[in-house]
C-alpha cells in the first residue's frame, strides 16, 4: 500500500516562509512526477508546481519567484520552499506523485495523493 505524508504547514505572517515536505512510501517500483497542488475554501484544486523525475521544474506562474519545488529521489520525498508568503497563498497542499507500485504480482501506475496540509498566511 502506498502512502504519500506531508507535513511542514502551520500558520505564518505575511513575508515569511514555510518548507512542506512529502514523503511516498510502501510497494513503490518507480516515481516519475511529483508535485503540489492547493486548494482554497470555494476554489478547486490547482496547480502549485511540479518536479520531474530528471529535476525539470514547472510553476504556477502566482508563486514563480517565491516558491522552489525540488526532490531528493533516494529519500522518495518532494519539497516546497515557500518564501514571500502572501495572504492569498492561504490553502490546503496536497502532495501528488505519479507512481508504479506492486499490485499483488502486477505493478502498476497511477497518481497518488496526500491527506493535505493547511498552509494559513496571515496579514
Amino acid at each position: 500500500q502506498v502512502q504519500l505524508v506531508e507535513s511542514g504547514g502551520g500558520l505564518v505572517q505575511a513575508g515569511g516562509s514555510l518548507r512542506l515536505s512529502c514523503v511516498a512510501s510502501g510497494s513503490i517500483v518507480s516515481i516519475n512526477d511529483m508535485g503540489w497542488y492547493c486548494q482554497a475554501p470555494g476554489k478547486q484544486r490547482e496547480l502549485v508546481a511540479a518536479i520531474t523525475s530528471g529535476g525539470s521544474t514547472n510553476y504556477a506562474d502566482s508563486v514563480k519567484g517565491r516558491f522552489t519545488i525540488s526532490r531528493d529521489n533516494a529519500k522518495k520525498t518532494v519539497y516546497l520552499q515557500m518564501n514571500s508568503l502572501k495572504p492569498e497563498d492561504t490553502a490546503v497542499y496536497y502532495c501528488n506523485a505519479h507512481l508504479s507500485a506492486y499490485a499483488g504480482s502486477d505493478v502498476r501506475w497511477r497518481d497518488y495523493w496526500g491527506q493535505g496540509t493547511q498552509v494559513t498566511v496571515s496579514s
